[in-house]
């Protein structure tokens, strides 16, 4: 019993409670009395099994109530509180904190540059000056953890310094090309949240590897630089406070792609000069161009005078530019955010010879390609390339970083709408076509020729002299917005021009262009309009406005010398008189002012059924315009009936009046129009040799001219009728037409029958005929003939031995014919008053028909006349 209360008495007993009670505590004793196992790490586990369960007890008995010892070991329990803090502290800053506060850093950190200028150029670089607004955002991190523990480290650590480093910028996609370097100086920042703290530094920067920035400028400017990654690299001593965080290795990436890419900014030419300068060989051309530049980055600097070249597009796209010119320019401020004023010179010493000749395969030279879109308003392409500096101030290696970077610049174009200011067309000859000719040949066409005068508005560009020697063009002529064909000026027409100074201030300079073109080929390509110009020149009052629009090609004189500029848009009127001066819309009114008269009609021919007349005819022509005419047949036509044609070759025709001129024609009536036509022919010519005013209609059709079928289809809407010339006449009638009015049976010239003598006693008849030609002889074949007294019959002549009719003599003088009998109607008042006048003389009246033949050609004709002589007789 004894034993086991004593081991109950030991068990009862705690060590730590006996030594606390032998040594007092204070703040020297340790925290674990006796042995800790870090003192002694070979003691056994029992031992520390039984110190464990110790310390269990003593807090046990504190939380049961034992306050008095409880107070006792506060400090004890406080230590081992703040070294647990301090372990989870150490932990969190020395290995979570650091890449969560880099993260938050990451994602918050907002530099905005207010200004980056360039301080001075220096031999191996620039000196930059750098200033903006730094400042960490908070609201800018997506996690909340992240945001914060950052916000927490932040704001204990409040501000942060770097000491001086060295950054680096590379490009990871080429081949870690560095595009330069920067030394950066000591920056203390405030890091704490939204607190903003404003930076200004100068650093000095170099530039990288040149071949490099080239290859990526090259990419740049084709457009092939879609994406780029920029690695950004330091070793950056960091110190906050007192404390001291040692060299940081700082990597920045930033990915630029699609719209992140800077572009080319834009520009507006403003002003665009040329003129003629002194160069050591001589004269050449200088370009002064004033360029607005935008500029919306926040950068100030000055650019040093650069050089360039200026190169142009060759034949081919594979082949080398072609270099055309020397630019310059002077030192350019460029302050942020404000357009950029550049004034450029580019000097023209002479053309290259590849830039003025035709390419192969081609009659356009690269000068020809470039001036046509320029002038047709489309955008042209020249080319920009780095070249050495013309100043010595300029460091090397702007010149070297520039050299072989070739930039496109758009030279937007501009239309001339009213460069030729006036066109006219003088001393014009109409050609008609070889009527022989192909209808589809060239010499199917009508041909011009004539004196062309063009003023034309030079640019207000062109400040420089310049003399035309050649042109040619291929032409467009447009009536009314409709176009009616092309004039073919293919061919190379001598040329001479005028530098006119303008009357104006508000105008400029033109130039008086002069040249002779000859036969210039006009090809018909819309009937329809040609239709509308031919009424309007035949029946309009006022002049015919034709616009021409052509691509015409130059051989100019300039101070750089002779070329050929090609394919220069123009426009232009040609007004063209009319013919009339208005009308009814039938042919009158050209009938009034072409005046024709046609005489001295004779037979050379004759058929059965046809007579060939020849015959002269007199009209005036109201234009300037002259016309060569090789070929021309025309119908003629009376009561809408075609009865004949007549053709005239080898016509000139020039401005006023056009006499003599020989017109062959063909009386066909039976061929032409069948039987109706051969009454129609008869009726005319027993109405011609009764002396009624009688008239002939002259008509175009499609074989007018063979080769140009549109001419004569246009000109047959307007027929043109003229009162019938008398045959036997060698003079052109009266200039004044007969009156409308008159009655158409009135006598317009001598009567077929001139006179006549009855004899009672042997009951015959004699006639004087006056024969209406001039060299045939006619031959009467039959008469059946009635003497008309008063109207009442005085006797009939029934007669059908033939007699010819000579031409009249050089009197005037007709023929007798023979004696005809007469059978009397005895008893009538005719035949009363017939022998009332024995001895004198009396007027009747005839009607007849006569059988009448011309060599081969047989015709039947009637005949009525009234008050003619005759004399009686025993």
């Amino acid at each position: 019993m004894a034993t086991n209360a004593s081991d109950e008495a030991t068990r009862g007993r705690d060590p730590v409670r006996e030594d606390v009670e032998a040594e007092p505590a204070s703040e020297q004793t340790p925290l674990l009395s006796g042995n800790t196992p870090f003192e002694a790490p070979d003691q056994s586990q029992p031992q520390r099994e039984h110190s464990a369960s110790g310390l269990l007890r003593a807090l046990s008995r504190r939380s049961s109530g034992d306050l008095k010892s409880s107070k006792r070991r506060w400090p004890s329990l406080l230590a081992l509180l703040l070294l647990c803090v301090l372990a989870v502290l150490i932990m969190v800053f020395a290995f979570i904190t650091p890449s969560i506060v880099e993260k938050y850093a990451q994602q918050a950190v907002v530099f905005e540059p207010t200004s980056l200028s360039i301080d001075s150029f220096t031999a191996d670089g620039v000196k930059a000056r750098v200033q903006g607004d730094f400042m960490l955002d908070a609201s800018k991190v997506e996690q909340k953890n992240v945001r914060n523990m950052g916000r927490l480290a932040t704001w204990f650590a409040s501000e942060i310094k770097t000491g001086e480093s060295d950054v680096e910028v590379s490009l990871p996609e080429y081949g870690n090309v560095v595009l330069g370097t920067a030394e950066v100086p000591p920056i203390k920042v405030s890091i704490r949240n939204g607190h903003k703290t404003h930076v200004d530094f100068l650093s000095d920067l170099q530039p990288g590897d040149v071949d490099g920035i080239r290859r990526i400028a090259k990419d740049w400017v084709d457009g092939r630089l879609g994406q780029l990654r920029v690695l950004g690299k330091a070793n950056v001593p960091l110190k906050s406070g007192i404390f001291s965080l040692g060299k940081q290795l700082i990597e920045q990436e930033i990915t630029f792609a699609n719209n992140d890419i800077p572009t080319i900014p834009r520009y507006k030419i403003e002003k665009l000069n040329f003129r003629e300068v002194e160069i050591p060989t001589g004269k050449g051309m200088a370009a002064d161009v004033a360029l607005l530049v935008k500029n919306k980055y926040p950068v100030d600097f000055t650019i040093p005078p650069l050089g360039f070249g200026i190169l142009v597009d060759n034949c081919q796209k594979n082949e080398p530019y072609i270099m055309l010119a020397d630019a310059l320019t002077h030192n350019i401020h460029i302050r942020p955010q404000h357009d950029v004023e550049l004034n450029v010179t580019g000097t023209v010493r002479q053309l290259p010879d590849n830039f003025i000749q035709a390419c192969p395969g081609s009659h356009e030279s690269p000068l020809d390609a470039i001036i046509g879109k320029y002038m047709r308003g489309k955008d042209t392409t020249i080319y920009v390339q780095g070249s050495d500096s013309p100043s010595e101030d300029t460091p090397q290696w702007v010149a070297d970083l520039m050299k072989d970077i070739t930039v496109p610049v758009s030279l937007p174009g501009r239309t001339f709408g009213s460069l030729i200011k006036n066109f006219t067309l003088d001393d014009t000859h109409f050609g008609l076509p070889d009527p022989f000719a192909d209808p589809n040949s060239p010499e199917s066409n009508p041909r011009i020729s004539g004196n062309i005068k063009a003023i034309v508005a030079l640019p207000e560009e062109m400040n420089f002299n310049i003399s035309v020697g050649r042109v040619r063009a291929d032409a467009d002529v447009f009536y009314k917005k409709k176009k009616l064909g092309k004039l073919n000026l293919h061919k190379w027409q001598q040329a001479n021009s005028t530098r006119l100074e303008p009357d104006d201030e508000d105008d400029g300079p033109s130039l008086l262009v002069q040249s002779q073109i000859n036969e210039a080929p006009l090809e018909i390509t819309d009937n329809d309009v040609f239709t509308d110009v031919v009424q309007a020149l035949l029946f309009g009052s006022k002049s015919v406005f034709m616009d021409i629009k052509a691509e015409v090609d130059v051989e100019t004189e300039t101070a750089l010398g002779a070329f050929a500029i090609r394919k220069i848009p123009a426009e232009g009127q040609v007004p063209i008189k009319p013919i009339s001066r208005g009308g009814n819309g039938t042919g009158d009114a050209v009938e009034r002012q072409l005046q024709p008269k046609v005489f001295n009609l004779s037979i050379i021919d004759t058929t059965e059924s046809s007579l060939t007349i020849s015959a002269l005819v007199n009209l005036t022509n109201p234009t300037n315009y002259s016309a060569t005419i090789p070929y021309v047949d025309i119908n003629i036509l009376n009561n809408n009936t075609l009865l004949g044609h007549a053709t005239v070759k080898d016509l000139n025709v020039g401005p006023g009046n056009n006499t003599n001129i020989p017109v062959t024609a063909i009386w066909d009536p039976l061929t032409l129009s069948g039987k109706p036509g051969a009454t129609v022919g008869r009726e005319f010519l027993s109405q011609y040799i009764s002396g009624w005013n009688t008239t002939l209609t002259l008509q175009t059709h499609n074989a007018t001219i063979p080769a140009l079928p549109a001419l004569g289809r246009a000109l047959s809407q307007f027929p043109i009728t003229f009162p019938t010339p008398r045959l036997g006449s060698s003079e052109p009638p009266p200039s004044s037409p007969p009156d409308d009015d008159d009655d158409p049976k009135k006598k317009n010239g001598p009567h077929f029958i001139e006179d006549a003598t009855f004899h009672l006693l042997t009951s015959s008849a004699t006639f004087t005929l006056l024969s209406p030609l001039r060299s045939s002889t006619l031959y009467v074949t039959s008469i059946n003939a009635t003497a008309i007294y008063k109207h009442q019959e005085a006797g009939k002549i029934l007669y059908d031995v033939p007699f010819e009719v000579p031409p009249v003599d050089e009197d005037g003088n007709g023929i007798t014919t023979p004696r005809l009998p007469v059978d009397w109607s005895l008893g009538s008042v005719g035949y009363d008053a017939i022998k009332r006048a024995l001895g004198g003389s009396l007027r009747l009246g005839a009607e007849a028909v006569v059988g009448v033949r011309i060599e081969r050609w047989v015709q039947e004709v009637w005949f009525v006349g009234g008050g003619i002589g005759a004399r009686v007789r025993i």
